[in-house]
């Protein structure tokens, strides 16, 4: 790893792991949006890791990509004997079945987010799980966003001081509805199962569970079916966090808003993993891709009686973080990215937000079932 100093504010980067690592087998469930532009790349570049089996009623689609991969249905990928490894990929509502299958048949298991589509499902699978002496992990991959880790390191160099006030948003520009599970009003359909998850688990990452949670839903477009707006707001001892989204956002709103005793921090755009994994982009090695974000970053601190903006750098996405420390955990029984446990807090903020958005009032959080 090498030190990078931007702003002010010490940060790290790591390298590509080394290529002599053991080998896993892994069978993917799914190759739709999630399974072809998160899962397949990114387990496909981390040494150690080979997309063996994928199930999929597009045989060809698959093949074009991988075309060592096998391709079957689900139920005989599960029980293939030789898959080290199951990822689920699939629509919301089956992640709970396949992955309890999945762990029954004695595989270790990734599962998209978000786990599952109810607390109660994604502890059963963590005890599962445990029982099983399996892994379990939930692909949480925001976590690997550029401005995600440059708003953990400075937090961690305390660079902004307290923070008091951070506003984390996902905005699109998407009027037209689409013909899609994704906003159908079928369970798991919708904005605060989409993107909720993502927004949750950062929250929780920085600061923990909040006192209270507060969550307005609405249906905007024209024809729409599920929600596609949310404000979310977590409330601290002395800090309020807002999470937020829109798929009528054509002029959006800065990505982050972080406001502290000491300065400020404002990040507009997405990170752009995504659209380069999109465009056919690949991850080499740990370092995440050769694409750099290039949102405005701007840290906002006082010197003398005045305040100075100063443009902050970004560290780089890392998405194929995850899949390398799966490879760790499975291989160097290093702790698994995104446990269970953390999968399971975000589910019982998702849930405790439907009710708060139904009863119309801020809800205090504790476990829900």
């Amino acid at each position: 790893m090498h030190w990078v100093v931007a702003g002010g504010v010490q940060m790290t980067v790591h390298n590509a792991r080394p290529m002599n690592v053991p080998a896993l087998r892994v069978g993917l469930i799914g190759y739709g949006y999630a399974g072809r532009t998160f899962h397949a790349p990114l387990i496909a570049a981390v040494p150690g890791l080979r997309l063996a089996a994928v199930a999929s009623r597009d045989a060809a689609r698959v093949h074009a990509d991988w075309p060592q991969a096998e391709v079957l249905d689900a139920p005989a990928l599960l029980q293939r004997a030789d898959l080290d490894l199951v990822v689920i990929a699939t629509p919301n509502d089956s992640h709970y079945p396949l992955a309890r299958a999945a762990l029954a048949a004695g595989r270790h298991v990734v599962v998209d987010k978000p786990f599952t589509l109810t607390p109660a499902e994604a502890r059963e699978l963590q005890a599962l799980a445990a029982q099983r002496g399996r892994l379990l992990s939930v692909f949480h991959n925001r976590r690997w966003d550029g401005d995600f880790l440059t708003l953990e390191a400075l937090l961690a160099a305390g660079t902004l001081g307290r923070v008091v006030h951070l506003e984390s948003r996902f905005d699109r520009f998407r009027p037209q509805v689409r013909t899609r599970w994704r906003e159908s009003a079928q369970p798991g359909g919708g904005l605060w199962f989409d993107l909720g998850p993502h927004l949750l688990d950062q929250a929780l990452q920085l600061f923990g569970p909040p006192h209270g949670l507060a969550l307005d839903q609405a249906v905007l477009r024209d024809g729409a079916q599920a929600d596609d707006w949310f404000l979310a707001r977590l409330r601290y001892d002395r800090r309020r966090v807002v999470l937020g989204a829109s798929a009528l956002a054509a002029a959006p709103g800065p990505r982050f808003v972080v406001h502290g005793t000491q300065g400020s921090w404002v990040k507009h755009g997405l990170d752009t993993q995504e659209d380069a994994l999109k465009a056919g982009a690949r991850p080499h090695g740990a370092a995440g891709l050769d694409t750099p974000d290039p949102g405005p970053s701007v840290l906002t601190r006082p010197e003398g009686d005045r305040l100075v903006d100063t443009p902050l750098p970004l560290l780089p996405g890392r998405y194929v973080d995850y899949y390398a420390g799966v490879h760790a955990a499975l291989c160097e029984g290093r702790p698994a990215p995104v446990p269970p446990d953390q999968a399971v807090a975000v589910m019982d903020l998702l849930a405790l937000g439907q009710a708060s958005a139904r009863a119309g009032r801020e809800l205090p959080v504790g476990p829900v079932a």
